[in-house]
């Protein structure tokens, strides 16, 4: 892989390991749970190239107590992840507790973390997600089951949040507060309400005010991270104790090797080159055939990885289309030596935003659902009935 230098001066950051309970994060980053995308595969990707602690998808809490198989495969880890790190969704104290008991019991996890960011509709319409901290005593509920599970264990448990719903419903101060006082091992903030969606610019001033609200536990900083200086910027302007990379680290698993140089003060960068890239993605797919045990499956899934490995870079329209269709191994090997093994990495091309940003959008809500900070009775009764698998998304 080609590593570059950077002027030091714009990119030195001297800050000291994540400190998670009983657990030690040398390099303070952290992999965003992302569905479809923080399998084991991709993990292993990442962590051989840098630091930090990686999470697992998102899974559902009732799927996981009943032993759904997909959830199972979901929180599953390689033997040298030195870090086992599952993330929970629910929207019932008592499931999301058993899960957490589960995952405790049986040493499963190493670190667990709550999803309470998550702003896809089919998860905020059952009051979930990023919905969840606008009713307070639902949320404390949670997050006092999660960490009295938890404890009995000595496995520290993180929340992970959004901004709130809307500007006119913000929930991230109050929600910072209940899960510190619940005993959670840290915070981590996306500088984006749900009706953001992945639109617009993170707000990292709110990033700052979370962690001057909350100078006793760690405080994390998520949205908009592309490259290892915006890391920095961030730690700079926000204080935070590490910062959280999701969509900027997709088809670009060495980002955390940047990542970790900057902040042990090095230039060192990673510039791939275009044989670079395609020889990742082909030892991507491996991985995914490994860990679906399917290479059919695996095959469909590295298609949504191709634009991201490939943005910048000088690949064809019918190729793309062809890797973007590609069913087997042998056919994927067979396109990729049809790429130029000597083309550079492109520069500012192949950096910046991945994904589709979207557009503002009315969050989808249960009814009512703003009337009031607390459960009425209708919700009560949908909290019950909610916990539908959606594990992964």
């Amino acid at each position: 892989m080609t590593v570059t230098a950077v002027p030091a001066s714009a990119t030195r950051l001297e800050l000291p390991p994540l400190k998670l309970g009983p657990l030690t994060i040398d390099t303070p980053v952290v992999l965003a749970p992302m569905a479809g995308i923080t399998n084991k595969a991709f993990r292993r990707l990442c962590r051989e190239y840098g630091g930090g602690l990686y999470v697992a998808e998102m899974v559902t809490s009732r799927a996981l107590v009943e032993r759904n198989r997909e959830s199972m495969r979901i929180i599953s880890h390689d033997e040298d992840e030195k870090v086992r790190s599952v993330q929970l969704y629910g929207v019932d104290p008592k499931t999301v507790g058993a899960a957490v008991r589960m995952l405790v019991e049986e040493e499963r996890a190493d670190h667990i973390d709550l999803n309470f960011g998550c702003p896809v509709p089919k998860v905020t319409r059952r009051g979930g997600g990023s919905a969840l901290p606008w009713k307070t005593e639902l949320f404390t509920a949670i997050v006092q089951a999660a960490t009295r599970e938890a404890g009995r264990g000595n496995i520290p448990l993180t929340i992970k949040m959004r901004k709130g719903i809307d500007e006119d419903h913000l929930t991230y101060i109050d929600a910072g507060r209940i899960a510190r006082d619940a005993g959670v091992a840290a915070v981590a903030l996306h500088g984006r309400t749900t009706s953001q969606f992945y639109s617009g610019t993170a707000d990292w001033d709110s990033i700052a005010r979370l962690r001057e609200a909350l100078p006793d536990i760690p405080v994390l900083g998520n949205g908009d991270i592309w490259s290892a200086e915006d890391a920095v910027r961030m730690v700079r302007q926000t204080g935070v104790d590490g910062i959280v990379v999701g969509r900027g680290c997709q088809g670009r698993p060495w980002l955390f090797g940047d990542l970790q140089a900057a902040f042990e003060g090095t230039d060192r960068r990673f510039r791939p080159g275009l044989k670079e890239v395609a020889d990742s993605f082909y030892r991507h797919a491996e991985l995914l055939v490994d860990y679906f045990e399917d290479e059919g499956k695996a095959l469909r899934d590295i298609r949504k990885h191709v634009a991201w490995y490939f943005k910048g870079y000088q690949v064809g329209g019918e190729l793309r289309a062809a890797l973007a269709a590609v069913p087997t191994l042998e056919v994927l090997r067979g396109l990729l030596d049809q790429l130029d093994p000597s083309a550079p990495y492109p520069g500012a091309d192949a950096e910046g935003p991945r994904g589709r940003a979207g557009t503002p959008k009315r969050p989808a809500l249960p009814d009512g659902w703003l009337n009031s900070r607390e459960l009425d009775e209708n919700h009560r009764a949908m909290i019950a009935a909610a916990e539908l698998d959606v594990s992964g998304g």
